[in-house]
């Protein structure tokens, strides 16, 4: 296990869609994903292991056990955002590779068959779709759902797909053959960093709840219409962001909500508005919690509006809910982790991953890296060397654990 091939690896892969900033982008389907696939493939297959293509396009990578029937999976996605960092994603798909390796040469054949995947696509960045690649392994896609979504050039997700050789699965069922599904993944936040840990062994991935706001006034002149008179929108969005926020914060950690979209209408200096929209994003790790707190936060919403004669409409558009990572698996990295000397924490993840779609169908574990700074999503995410090569270890004691 060497640090510079993992680095070069990643480098490697991160050229098929850099961009002038030392990003990368590289959606679903498109010319840059289709090379990384490809470079891929040849990676696993001289690395000796067996490499093929599930009918989306999910790219496999096996080492072949005893129990030909029984499959370890790891991996992660391969897709980015736009302008994204270089290690989103694409590190769980290398650090599963130089694990297996690892693996492979120390000990050789394991009981259970060990594969990597690289998953066509997580973020949605291509088409308003996300988690294409394991909602299509756990058997959670239907066709007619998403066969006519069309990117920002009219092009559909169906034709995108045939063009780049893959096509919809004839059955919407899950293999049979996984027993357990691990991923190592960038944490995206700044916890581990601030704590100088270098391995986040997550317990839950947050439920997340989002929801879009319309505040309806009246519009009017600025000038001539006296305070008392006005029905301003904005003023009343404004004290409704204010209860949002001081809610949050009563209820404390893990909760987490985030109002980052407004828009103003008619949005000019001189008119009081007449229409506000914002949404509203909710996170915790409960779901009970999470319930009590959207209880109390639109009655607060719907009390403002009351008593400042606005009209409001509140859309729930997305309600996930909180996703429990393996009790076994957990103690057993976290087992690893003392036993190897990694410096580790207990958490819970604030952002949605792959491992959320896997975890209700077979036992699953997510383990995090630091992020620099928390940034993510960005050309300057950044993870120390020494630190990515930790989770390459946790990983494979982890797999270790699990296939021999």
């Amino acid at each position: 296990m060497n640090e510079n091939d993992l680095m070069g690896l990643i480098k490697k892969l991160s050229s098929f869609g850099e961009t002038t900033d030392k990003g990368v982008t590289r959606v679903l389907y498109d010319d840059n994903w289709i090379a990384a696939q490809k470079w891929l493939e040849e990676e696993f297959q001289s690395r000796g292991l067996n490499s093929y293509y599930d009918e989306v396009g999910n790219l496999y990578g096996r080492l072949e056990g005893e129990d030909s029937g029984n499959t370890v999976l790891t991996g992660s996605h391969v897709d980015t955002v736009v302008s994204g960092g270089q290690l989103d994603g694409q590190y769980g798909i290398i650090a599963g590779l130089v694990a297996i390796e690892y693996l492979k040469n120390k000990f050789g054949k394991p009981k259970k068959n060990i594969e990597v995947v690289s998953m066509v696509e997580e973020e949605g960045s291509r088409f308003p779709y996300t988690f294409w690649g394991s909602k299509n392994i756990i058997g959670k896609v239907k066709e007619e759902d998403v066969k006519d979504l069309v990117d920002k050039d009219g092009i559909s997700l169906s034709d995108a797909m045939k063009s780049a050789g893959f096509k919809f699965k004839e059955k919407e069922e899950m293999r049979s053959d996984i027993s357990a599904f691990v991923e190592l993944h960038i944490e995206q936040g700044g916890v581990l960093e601030i704590e100088e840990k270098s391995i986040g062994i997550v317990e839950h991935i947050v439920g997340q709840n989002r929801f879009l706001v319309e505040v309806v006034g009246e519009a009017n002149h600025a000038g001539t219409t006296p305070m008392g008179y006005r029905r301003d929108a904005m003023h009343g969005a404004c004290k409704m962001v204010t209860k949002i926020m001081d809610l949050a914060i009563e209820y404390g950690d893990p909760l987490v909500a985030t109002v980052g979209k407004v828009e103003v209408v008619p949005n000019t200096s001189n008119v009081v508005p007449g229409k506000v929209i914002f949404s509203i994003d909710v996170r915790h790790t409960q779901k009970d919690v999470s319930d009590n707190y959207i209880k109390e936060m639109v009655a607060g919403l719907r009390e403002i509006a009351e008593k400042m004669n606005l009209e409001i409409v509140i859309d729930n558009y997305m309600n996930g809910i909180p996703v429990s990572m393996d009790k076994d698996l957990v103690s057993a990295i976290k087992r690893k982790c003392e036993e190897k000397k990694l410096n580790y924490k207990m958490m819970h993840s604030g952002a949605g991953h792959d491992a959320q779609i896997f975890a209700p169908k077979v036992p699953t574990a997510l383990i995090f890296v630091p992020s620099h700074k928390g940034i993510s999503h960005n050309p300057l995410e950044f993870t120390d060397p020494k630190d990515l090569l930790e989770g390459v270890k946790a990983l494979a004691e982890t797999l270790h654990e699990l296939a021999y």
